[in-house]
């Protein structure tokens, strides 16, 4: 009889810590960590901090974010400012340190890359309505930290492994493969620092990159929905397209006479 309690019980037990570990139970705390309600308010972000892209360069940078499917980054290298943002379906970028100051639009690989970092609240927020499919792989130790590993197979395919505090619930690390420019490269970021901003959790630093380079934004503010103009996310036209901004060209000019008429050859 003894050994039939134990034997309910240990299933039981192992019941409970199935329930407590299950996919959407992990995600479901992990939006409530970062802010619940909160986290879903948000209709627009202003990140502002520094890009560390190697020893002895830190670049300003500039994150805009406007739901749905709006981003908008700058970083100013040299005095030059190179611009990458996606408005929908459209993704433009400007690229002076090429010597090209007129907007472009970005390649396929790049504007997909552009319209994931455009949906802030990341892959496991709602990750059924974005056509996801997330799966609980198990705990393993990030740094010393027990972190839950999820497997995220998303809509396109592309597959993403995002590493939770165990305790925290907030996301610690996530990698995963991108193609680069026609080559598939491995990535891997690791977020930290988290502060409270308007009731919302944010990581203040962010380490990403290829495994062997990488780069690191560090943020020194955080703007919870702030004013932007849809104009922010819009491809410009390019400079020859636009109208002159000197006064004089807005002056009436002077009717110039009609050319005297060619002859005919022979008179």
């Amino acid at each position: 009889m003894r050994n039939l309690i134990f034997a309910a019980m240990l299933v039981v037990a192992t019941h409970a810590t199935a329930r407590a570990e299950s996919v959407d139970d992990i995600i479901a705390k992990n939006v409530q960590a970062r802010g619940g309600d909160k986290l879903k308010a948000v209709q627009t972000l202003r990140m502002t901090g520094k890009l560390v892209v190697g020893p002895g360069i830190e670049a300003p940078v500039t994150v805009e974010i406007r739901r749905p499917g709006r981003m908008r980054f700058e970083v100013t290298i040299q005095g030059m400012t190179i611009v990458q943002a996606v408005d929908g379906d459209t993704g433009w970028t400007i690229q002076p340190m090429t010597g090209k100051k007129d907007p472009e639009r970005m390649s396929a690989d790049d504007l997909k890359e552009a319209q994931e970092q455009a949906d802030f609240e990341g892959p496991l927020v709602d990750y059924k309505k974005k056509g996801h499919k997330v799966e609980l792989i198990g705990k393993e130790k990030i740094e010393g930290t027990d972190a839950y590993k999820l497997k995220v197979t998303k809509k396109n395919g592309d597959i993403e492994y995002v590493y939770l505090d165990a305790d925290a619930f907030l996301e610690i690390k996530s990698e995963g493969k991108r193609v680069v420019r026609g080559n598939a490269v491995e990535f891997e970021s690791t977020t930290g620092d988290y502060k409270d901003v308007s009731g919302v959790m944010f990581p203040f630093s962010i380490e990403f990159g290829a495994k062997t380079e990488k780069a690191k934004l560090s943020l020194t503010k955080v703007e919870v929905n702030p004013k932007l103009d849809d104009a922010r996310f819009k491809m410009p036209a390019p400079a020859a397209d636009k109208k002159p901004t000197n006064p004089a060209d807005d002056k009436p000019q002077a009717k110039k006479q009609a050319p005297a008429p060619i002859p005919p050859k022979g008179k």
